[in-house]
């Protein structure tokens, strides 16, 4: 099968890419920007573009399937040229759904959770040698490739985002699955740029419990009103099975889950990985794990990349890097390291950057969102409000819609590095949330 993938050097569309070649499929792409580490993977298969830019004369009837990231725009000159010689075009999910539609697909949405619940359920199946297709959102360890797509596996796993398809497809990605089995782990308003409202947000949560199989499975997490919400108003049917976070005590700073086992001690920590790690068990027994090779094998989970991820440094400091920057996200990790580290000195750091986070009417949902930590700061450049054509944003402003007097806020990158650089990293415990980089902030110095 011949595809050609435009906008290959996405997070997600380069992991496809890899996953096709190594199926054996033949792999073209083009894009006008690729980074690491995409750019050295892309290269180490040989399906790296040999230079940037969109090159319409790629475009060739022999191709069986053209594949249209999220980057590319609705007037790609090489989506022109597909539409002009009938070429089938998918968009990401839509193309893993036809790599799927004869298995049973089991798929991990919620507003927050979903990548670290899916990354749990791999580990577990890993552990004990269990064959299985998947696509997942973040790097693993032990893995080589995020997706994988196979003839034989009975099962596919994926990581189901309620973000757009395509420039030409809106839906919302995990619509196009049709779940066999589902989860939902939570439901907080989320890009803002997109739906506009709580409830246009809500509404498509609605339309993925009703798109799942008849006759299928729903496991949801009970703790969130919106989450039992949509559950009791689907119509369609399928079995319900609701999770909530199991007891629990921290002992020696080491989490131990309390079970009809005994205490099983973790490698992570705070309430919303408990949480997590209930609704993976969840999907895990619906996929013939026992709940004792559950345990077995979560022990050893150490989380998904960039989620309460350790940051090595020479001078021996705990620091914490977490991909939060939406408020629910915020309030769990900052919840989550505030128990933890409750006997230490905490400090806390949180990067506005998207669309969503500098909205003024966002901004509301991030009320008490870094309370309990002893420091804490928001960081947001002024410069970027400005490229972003975006209205100015006070510190007051920020203090007011976070509830937190004693909040700092910084405004540049400049002071922000200053402000870092008078801290003592060896000393306290540091937390470090953004989708960003801080403006360039080395964290392992």
């Amino acid at each position: 099968m011949k595809t050609h993938f435009i906008a290959i050097g996405g997070s997600a569309m380069h992991n496809l890419a890899i996953a096709l070649k190594d199926k054996g499929y033949q792999v073209t792409g083009s894009d006008d920007a690729i980074f690491e580490p995409s750019k050295s993977r892309l290269d180490k298969k040989g399906i790296l573009p040999e230079e940037l830019g969109w090159f319409p004369e790629k475009l060739t009837t022999d191709i069986d399937a053209v594949i249209l990231g999220m980057h590319a725009h609705a007037d790609n000159p090489e989506l022109a040229k597909a539409k002009e010689l009938g070429l089938k075009i998918y968009s990401y999910p839509e193309f893993l759904y036809e790599q799927s539609k004869e298995k049973t697909r089991v798929v991990i949405g919620g507003s927050h959770g979903k990548t670290t619940i899916t990354s749990m359920i791999l580990h577990v199946l890993n552990f004990h040698q269990k064959d299985i297709d998947y696509m997942v959102g973040a790097q693993l360890e032990g893995f080589d490739c995020m997706v994988k797509i196979t003839d034989d596996n009975d099962f596919m796993i994926l990581e189901g985002d309620e973000y757009l398809s395509s420039p030409i497809d809106l839906r919302s990605k995990f619509l196009l699955y049709q779940p066999n089995i589902a989860l939902v782990s939570g439901i907080a308003w989320d890009h803002i740029n997109v739906f506009k409202t709580f409830d246009d947000y809500i509404d498509q949560f609605r339309k993925f419990v009703a798109s799942i199989t008849p006759g299928g499975v729903l496991v949801y997490n009970e703790e969130d009103a919106e989450v039992v919400k949509v559950v009791e108003s689907a119509e369609n049917y399928f079995r319900k099975i609701p999770y909530k976070t199991p007891d629990y005590e921290i002992v020696d700073g080491i989490v131990n889950l309390k079970t009809d086992m005994g205490d099983i001690p973790l490698s992570v920590f705070g309430k919303h990985n408990l949480l997590n790690m209930e609704g993976a068990r969840f999907i895990c027994s619906q996929l013939g794990i026992m709940e004792e090779e559950f345990y077995e094998a979560i022990m050893s989970f150490k989380g998904a990349s960039k989620r309460l991820e350790i940051v090595k440094r020479a001078d021996g400091g705990l620091l914490y890097k977490d991909f939060a920057h939406a408020p629910s996200k915020v309030k769990a990790t900052v919840s989550a390291f505030a128990e933890q580290f409750s006997k230490t000195e905490t400090f806390g750091f949180l990067e506005l950057h998207t669309y969503s986070s500098l909205n003024p009417i966002f901004l509301e949902q991030y009320d008490h969102a870094m309370d309990g930590l002893d420091n804490a700061v928001v960081f947001y450049s002024e410069d970027a409000l400005k490229i972003k054509r975006m209205d100015p944003i006070s510190p007051d402003l920020i203090k007011e819609k976070f509830k937190n007097e004693n909040l700092k806020v910084v405004t540049n990158a400049e002071d922000l590095h200053a402000y870092w650089e008078t801290l003592d990293k060896s000393k306290g415990a540091f937390v470090m949330m953004s989708s960003g980089n801080f403006g360039g902030l080395d964290l392992t110095k």
